[in-house]
């Protein structure tokens, strides 16, 4: 079978993401891409030079509709994650995971964008690499391990709040936007709402503290990664050459620590051959094809068609999505201080990026 074949079957939506990225062509709607085309840098179909000119305007008519929609399905996806993963680590250690996934992401980034991108001098590798050690390794490799430590519900709220990282590295290391009174309350709810999901975790299961600080650490990371993406952009590159250029230094970074961590040997020593199963087939094929290699696409051409701001408010389901899922899959409880946390947590993400107002 094809790898166009699999992921379309295994996937419903591949077959219109497909369409929608020939050959790493990023194709929101046909108006706004001849739009595109003409704006100052493009360089042919496959070049997105320039086209952050379109970001923040969005696209006209029924572009928005479908800018929505890629959105909202990614959202969903993202959502999930947190859930599959901790199936996986039934039967696989967090590093092996990690591994595969991002190989698999990577193989699929490669047919989707075949061209190889040029050496663009040391300066713009090291930006790369960076991006990959914190957005891929460094985050997913936290993340994965907070996951054996504590709940899917609390590794996806916490990790939710990456954005008041995102701000604080902008207003202070940056200096690109300043933050005011209405960010740091909703800064405080967020937190507010986090200590109660960990107390929570701790009370029930020991570990749960230290799995919601490792959490919050990967949130982190994943804000430096944010703030090195902004540089990335301005290159001008397509948005799959980039992130393909991003996947291959994670996947480089993690080399080193997989003889270390004991690669192959699978969740309880007895090998990867749970990984067979077709349940837990379907999980890594999840998360690498659609959640890695597809997602870091239609969410980047959901900001070009529907705008930076409405794209970003729907991370806010986000830890909505994970909690659902985490219950009704993984029977996960659902306490009081779990619904609050939840609740405090996103009104401090959304208190805080409606922060322009009173900065």
């Amino acid at each position: 079978m094809c790898f166009t074949s699999l992921i379309t079957s295994s996937h419903p939506n591949m077959r219109y993401m497909l369409d929608l990225f020939p050959e790493g062509r990023i194709r929101p709607d046909p108006l706004p891409y001849n739009m595109l085309r003409q704006t100052k840098g493009m360089q042919g179909d496959g070049d997105m030079a320039g086209a952050t000119e379109m970001t923040e305007a969005g696209a006209p008519g029924a572009g928005k509709a479908r800018g929505h929609l890629l959105a909202g399905a990614t959202v969903l996806v993202w959502g999930i994650t947190f859930v599959s993963t901790k199936v996986l680590l039934t039967v696989a250690s967090p590093i092996e995971i990690l591994f595969l996934r991002f190989a698999l992401g990577f193989c699929a980034l490669c047919i989707l964008h075949r061209k190889v991108t040029p050496f663009m001098g040391w300066r713009t590798e090291a930006l790369f690499a960076a991006a990959g050690a914190t957005g891929v390794t460094l985050y997913f490799f936290m993340e994965n391990i907070a996951l054996t430590m504590t709940s899917a519900s609390n590794v996806g709220v916490i990790v939710a709040v990456s954005p008041l990282f995102i701000a604080l590295i902008a207003s202070f290391v940056a200096r690109e936007e300043r933050v005011g009174g209405r960010f740091f309350a909703g800064f405080t709810l967020a937190i507010g709402g986090i200590a109660l999901i960990s107390f929570e975790g701790a009370e029930a299961g020991g570990l749960g503290l230290e799995g919601c600080l490792l959490a919050l650490l990967a949130a982190v990371a994943w804000a430096i990664y944010s703030t090195l993406v902004r540089r990335i952009e301005r290159l001008g590159l397509p948005v799959v050459a980039s992130t393909k250029r991003t996947f291959l230094w994670g996947l480089v970074f993690m080399l080193p620590f997989l003889p270390i961590m004991g690669f192959g040997q699978g969740a309880d020593g007895a090998g990867l051959a749970g990984l067979l199963d077709p349940v837990m087939l379907a999980n890594l094929a999840f998360l690498g094809f659609v959640a890695s290699a597809a997602c870091y696409a239609t969410w980047s051409a959901a900001a070009r068609i529907i705008g930076v701001v409405s794209t970003s408010a729907y991370i806010y389901l986000v830890p909505v999505v994970t909690v659902a899922c985490s219950v009704a899959v993984l029977g996960e409880p659902l306490t009081w201080r779990i619904v609050l946390g939840v609740a405090l947590t996103i009104v401090g993400l959304f208190l805080s990026e409606r922060r322009g107002a009173s900065s």
